[in-house]
């Protein structure tokens, strides 16, 4: 059997997801200026894909991999031709390039899918995914109140919360970022999704290829465990979360079913393939891995019904001047590329952060060298 990800059938390991129409947020996108960061990615070009149908007056799509822009420029090209679309090369965490970027195009709708997300790989790179996540948010978010943007949407992780990996504790900075912008009438809020299944940098492309190879199918531990959601049901939680949102700064966390234990979704793809003799080699968590997530955290309360496939949640907010003096703190730390004290100025912004022994090793070997 091809496992290609579209050719897996999931009705025999998920219960059937619901089918979702997003015409209902036609209206919200119809005529408007609508903006989405990370537009290459699995769920930037899931929205751009969805609201391009919407007949947007214009769509910038926004990216910073050369590859990932020309795939979805040329996809929604061949759909109905370039006129109501513009493929922009850049990062968030350009100033000028947002400035010009809404100068020209004044978008009023912000989807902000841009971010960096693999948990090892950013363990290896604090600067980097400090600059993307925390420092591109916070300019992007200037730049669109700025701009009177009407709204703008982060998508953020469930790493956020109680956060043992880097990448984590900068989303969830992010948010914070976000809950601290001064009342104005952008209003802003952060989605905060778990595992969007069989999307790139997912655990199911992983696997497929390790059984197209004749295996093992590498998991890092027999009882993690994660949350999935089909790519249908993130796009329509993140345009729920945007006709929605209310006016001051908030975190929205979708209806989820039950966690899916790793192991299992291994041996499910396994017997799906038809290969013969395929092992599964545990591995060990990873620096910043964690067994099980969380969507709300004991800080946090979430309102007792859904809406629309949604919780919002109340979510504590720093004070303006801690997050100004923090912010502040974490420039000169990456200007310097001092990782002691962005570890120590992030750990006092986000205290459920834990460094991974491997980031703290890290710090004693700088002040040794």
């Amino acid at each position: 059997m091809n496992l290609n990800n579209q050719n897996i059938r999931w009705d025999g390991f998920f219960p059937p997801a619901p089918r979702h129409d997003a015409s209902a947020f036609a209206p919200l996108h119809a005529g408007k200026s609508v903006l989405v960061t990370g537009a290459g990615g699995s769920i930037g070009s899931a929205l751009a894909k969805t609201i391009h149908g919407m007949a947007p007056r214009c769509l910038v799509l926004l990216d910073s991999s050369e590859q990932n822009l020309f795939r979805i420029h040329s996809g929604l090209s061949r759909q109905s031709g370039p006129q109501r679309h513009v493929p922009l090369l850049g990062s968030v965490a350009d100033e000028r390039c947002l400035l010009d970027l809404f100068e020209r195009y004044r978008p009023q709708i912000v989807y902000h899918a841009a971010a960096f997300k693999h948990v090892p790989l950013m363990e290896m790179n604090p600067f980097a995914v400090l600059q993307n996540n925390v420092f591109g948010t916070s300019t992007l978010a200037m730049v669109a109140q700025r701009f009177d943007a009407a709204r703008l949407i982060m998508i953020s992780t469930d790493k956020a919360v109680n956060s043992q990996s880097i990448m984590g504790a900068t989303k969830r900075l992010a948010e914070l970022v976000l809950l601290g912008m001064p009342a104005a009438r952008t209003r802003m809020a952060s989605v905060r999704l778990g595992n969007v299944l069989a999307s790139e940098g997912s655990v199911v492309p992983l696997f497929s290829d390790q059984i197209a190879r004749g295996g093992p199918v590498t998991v890092t531990h027999p009882e993690v465990e994660r949350y999935f959601l089909t790519m249908e049901e993130t796009v329509h939680r993140v345009l729920s979360a945007a006709a929605s949102c209310p006016a001051e700064g908030a975190i929205a966390v979708p209806v989820m079913g039950e966690p899916v234990r790793i192991a299992a979704l291994a041996e499910y793809l396994i017997r799906q393939s038809a290969a013969k003799n395929i092992a599964i080699a545990y591995t060990g968590l990873r620096p910043g891995d964690k067994l099980r997530e969380d969507f709300v955290s004991a800080r946090e309360s979430a309102m007792a019904a859904p809406v629309d496939g949604i919780f919002w949640v109340h979510s504590p907010r720093l004070p303006d001047a801690e997050l100004a003096a923090g912010l502040a703190a974490l420039t000169v730390a990456l200007n310097d590329r001092n990782l002691a004290q962005l570890l120590a100025t992030l750990t006092r912004l986000v205290p459920e952060y834990e460094p991974s022994d491997y980031l703290r090793r890290q710090t004693t070997t700088a002040a040794a060298t």
